[in-house]
């Protein structure tokens, strides 16, 4: 490997690869060891699943789903399911499904997280909390399109466009990523990956699980699947919880284009931190300074880039490492780097022993899970909604977005494959349902890269009575435990156990 590749490896993996909080994504069989329940055999977990979960130990089993549900009768795909089975028969209430996004994310160690992570007891009680690798991830009938970090496609995240003629480029490449995944795809699996399968995968797994009804808590694109969810069935949804909403039952260009705002609403956040740190870090007294910071350190790269080093580069490590404050220091000392003139064995260095950026669960992505978490992502979002697929299109919205959104806007505007998917839509995206019952908990926090708060704003209205929204003043991806707000955790936790659903929407101080 190339020194400059050796840099890309690593900046790769620690850029944000789809909005979530996802886990690994290694293939394997289950355990051996079996015991009956209602429609799922539980056994052992993988080992490299039980080795995430500890202390925790979580059981596994699959559930059966039709390939296609346009032929049910036709081939068959086997969903990997976990559970954190409820010890309390007197308080124990129903299920409760997880999804910590992506989509791309493996959804089975997240019930041990949430454990690990100090979930109040009560709804360990209160639920079976279930997990799952959704179709296409992991252990559920994983799909690839052959990516590598030293490809030109590593990251779901379009790189900067410095100008019309990098928006250009860049359409040939995802161009070739789209006939690339065609051609792959040698059982047909890559069309049946979409949000509403996703969710009636979900109905499928209450049913093997004998539940009338099942509770879901979804964390950012989860929260697309779980709007899907109580639209496509809201007569079996329980409570619903989603954290750090997307807006819709879909992930669209607009949505896509949010990155931007949400990179500049949360960036002084971190420019005040690392202004009130001067003395140590250097960039900048101000947070005004910091800022300028960024675009000198930026613009330097796109002239100069350093053994394959650029300010795109930059730019998305940065907007990555704005997901948790936990990540500040890591990116200040990042940016002390080049700001000093390091070489590139100390840029390697750095990023290397950086890692992967953390995405609010205390777990990163590995090399063997890139393929397959950038190809769910993609086949998802390409296959829920229609996108442009005029190139113009692209040109001008990212030159509308370097204009209106600097830091990041030429990025999140740029183009995806998406605009030359091969496979047609086989049906609408989920229309949000607000005919049913007032379920539905939206939980935000102000100031969030990949969500910024307009995303639970959006949901609140289309779901109209059936939901109230949580606002939380803090900076971050992921509210309910993944934060540390007492008020968001107190309201989500009741709301989960007791059932009481703010009467209005609600606002949570700083705390």
């Amino acid at each position: 490997m190339t020194r400059g590749r050796g840099i890309r490896r690593s900046a790769a993996l620690a850029v944000a690869l789809g909005l979530g909080l996802s886990g690994s994504l290694v293939a394997g069989p289950a355990g051996a060891e079996e015991k009956e329940g209602p429609g799922v055999r539980w056994g052992t977990c993988p080992e490299d699943v039980a080795a995430e979960a500890a202390p925790v130990v979580l059981e596994c089993g699959t559930v059966p789903v039709p390939k296609d549900y346009a032929d049910p009768d036709g081939g068959r795909i086997e969903l990997m399911i976990s559970r954190l089975a409820s010890t309390d028969p007197d308080k124990r209430r129903g299920t409760l499904m997880l999804n910590p996004g992506g989509p791309g994310g493996s959804g089975l160690s997240p019930p041990a997280f949430l454990a690990n992570r100090g979930v109040p007891s009560e709804v360990l009680d209160t639920y079976d909390v279930i997990g799952m690798d959704t179709r296409g991830i992991g252990r559920s009938a994983p799909v690839a399109c052959g990516f590598t970090p030293e490809g030109p496609y590593f990251a779901n995240i379009p790189p900067y466009a410095v100008d019309d003629a990098a928006v250009t480029a860049r359409a040939k490449v995802v161009k070739k990523v789209a006939e690339q995944c065609a051609e792959r795809d040698k059982d047909g699996m890559l069309p049946h990956l979409t949000t509403a399968n996703t969710a009636r995968d979900l109905d499928r797994i209450r049913a093997a699980l004998g539940e009338e009804k099942t509770s879901f808590l979804g964390y950012s694109y989860g929260t697309a699947l779980g709007a899907a969810y109580a639209s496509m069935f809201p007569e079996r949804s329980d409570r619903i919880v989603l954290d750090s909403n997307i807006g819709d039952t879909h992930l669209d260009r607009d949505g896509m284009r949010r990155f931007a705002l949400g990179v500049e609403q949360t960036f002084p956040d971190f420019a005040r931190w690392a202004a009130a740190r001067h003395d140590s870090y250097g960039l900048g007294r101000t947070p005004a300074e910091v800022r300028r910071t960024y675009f000198t350190l930026a613009e330097r790269l796109d002239e100069k880039p350093v053994d394959g080093f650029d300010g795109g580069m930059l730019r998305q490590i940065t907007f990555s490492y704005l997901f948790k404050e936990v990540q500040y220091s890591k990116l200040a000392q990042l940016w002390q780097t080049m700001k000093s003139g390091g070489d590139a064995k100390d840029l390697r260095t750095l990023v290397a022993r950086s890692g992967p950026a953390d995405q609010g669960d205390g777990t990163a992505d590995t090399p063997p899970s890139l393929d397959n978490q950038l190809s769910v992502f993609l086949a998802v979002t390409c296959n829920d909604v229609k996108w442009p697929t005029s190139v113009d299109t692209y040109r001008k919205g990212v030159a509308e977005d370097r204009a209106r959104y600097p830091m990041f806007g030429a990025a999140a505007a740029n183009i995806l494959p998406c605009a030359f998917w091969p496979y047609a839509r086989a049906e609408k995206p989920v229309a949000i349902d607000d005919d049913g019952p007032r379920n539905i908990l939206l939980v935000q926090d102000l100031r969030d890269v990949p969500t910024p708060h307009v995303g639970g704003k959006l949901l609140r209205q289309k779901f109209a009575h059936r939901s109230r929204l949580v606002s939380v003043d803090g900076s971050g991806h992921g509210v309910y435990v993944y934060g540390d707000n007492p008020c968001a955790l107190n309201t989500t936790t009741r709301y989960l156990v007791d059932g009481k659903m703010p009467k209005t929407d609600a606002f949570c101080p700083a705390g």
